[in-house]
């Protein structure tokens, strides 16, 4: 008799369990990607490909709320000269974001700059603390800011940089 209890009582707990479960994807999930990349930027030109010098690196971020996307260029992004691919991941808690960017494989014996356009699906508007986990930055300035999306939609930080790859 305990035993038909205790197994009513375990099945029941088990499809409410299941029951409670989450989606694989639930509606609101954050997602992100590179969408399109410069190739490898050639600083020896006198001619400049944009308005930022080689020791510096900047995020520029635009925040459409109709459709919760937020678009981050990274300029002058470090990275091999010759990588296989380049992707992010994102973690989101609480208030921070935290993108991470990586290439899939070093094929050459060098580093460059790369500007990245980067698109986040699923971002409510308001205030987060933003950070890019950047594979070659090592001990130089860190690319952490504050967005407050519901002040401001545009905004841009940047932090300069002196080790290689930046300052060439």
């Amino acid at each position: 008799m305990k035993s038909n209890i205790f197994f009513g009582i375990s099945l029941l707990l088990i499809s409410l369990f299941l029951i409670s479960c989450e989606k694989d994807n639930p509606e609101g999930a954050i997602s992100c990607k590179i969408v399109n990349h410069t190739n490898c930027k050639n600083f020896k030109s006198s001619i400049k490909e944009d308005d930022y010098d080689s020791n510096i690196s900047c995020i520029s971020y635009s925040y459409d709320s109709q459709n919760k996307k937020l678009t981050l260029k990274h300029i002058n992004a470090g990275f091999n000269c010759c990588p296989d691919s380049l992707y992010c991941s994102i973690v989101l808690s609480s208030d921070l974001i935290v993108i991470k960017e990586f290439e899939k494989k070093a094929l050459c014996n060098c580093n460059c700059l790369y500007d990245l356009d980067i698109e986040i699906t699923g971002i409510e508007l308001k205030k987060y603390i933003i950070k890019i986990d950047e594979p070659y930055c090592g001990n130089q300035p860190k690319l952490i800011f504050e967005a407050d999306l519901a002040s401001n939609v545009t905004g841009e930080f940047c932090v300069n940089r002196d080790k290689y790859p930046w300052s060439m």
